[in-house]
């Protein structure tokens, strides 16, 4: 998986970028950092934060959407073409709408303001520990039609070039990739990167199925990999079904 440093290193020895131009709202968010023993580093608009990710290599990021210059959508989609830094994004509006645009744009979760610092804190405790490998289990490595998943380098790649996934894409390809010919509901596919209760629409999963599609897929349109069954979900082609890559 393309700059998957940032999954290995997702630890408290990289900052956490806090991208937030209310200065009294990143002060919190930072002291609250601090306090838990991350390095935190603030910046207050959408420029300067893709310069930051660039140079400063965070551990995580925490965007607001309305920002400077440029918002947090652009942000996130902009970072996503070189980094697969984890991302919770703050919004002060609770449409379905904008949760579900966030997530399709690359984004790990969100907090809707205004949010507890506290609740704020164990997201991104939780998402860091999602996007950490377990060290200790030995992962089978997978591959089919020329797509090959690595999970002990935590890499995708196909037909031999790297393939650049969010956490949630490549969580997602795992566990279809891991038992092809299975049918997964979509309520069976959030649980593998929505492991706290958190409450999210089964739209979700299709928003991320269709990135992931359009990176993975000769064709997206006619999908051979990664197929839909209607009324009940998703399933990865079985190893014995043919495949024309």
């Amino acid at each position: 998986m393309q700059g998957s440093s940032h999954m290995r290193q997702a630890d408290r020895s990289s900052p956490v970028l806090i991208v937030e131009d209310d200065k009294n709202t990143a002060a919190l968010i930072k002291t609250y950092m601090e306090k838990e023993g991350f390095q935190a580093v603030v910046v207050h608009d959408g420029e300067e934060a893709l310069k930051m990710i660039k140079t400063a290599n965070p551990a995580f990021v925490i965007l607001d959407i309305m920002l400077p210059k440029m918002d947090g959508w652009e942000v996130c989609r902009q970072l996503r073409g070189f980094s697969d830094v984890p991302v919770l994004m703050l919004t002060a509006r609770e449409e379905e709408i904008d949760r579900v645009l966030g997530l399709s744009l690359g984004a790990d979760d969100y907090v809707v303001k205004p949010f507890s610092p506290r609740e704020l804190l164990a997201r991104v405790k939780a998402i860091l520990r999602r996007a950490r490998p377990v060290p200790s289990q030995k992962l089978q490595r997978l591959s089919r039609g020329g797509l090959v998943l690595d999970p002990e380098k935590l890499k995708v790649t196909l037909h031999g070039k790297p393939v650049a996934l969010t956490s949630h894409e490549y969580k997602l390809l795992y566990a279809l990739m891991g038992s092809p010919g299975r049918v997964f509901s979509r309520s069976e596919l959030l649980d593998h990167f929505y492991q706290h209760g958190e409450v999210v629409v089964d739209r979700v999963v299709d928003v991320h199925i269709g990135k992931l599609r359009q990176k993975i897929e000769t064709d997206p349109s006619k999908p051979q990999l990664i197929q839909t069954v209607r009324g009940f979900g998703y399933r990865f082609t079985d190893e014995d079904e043919a495949y024309p890559g």
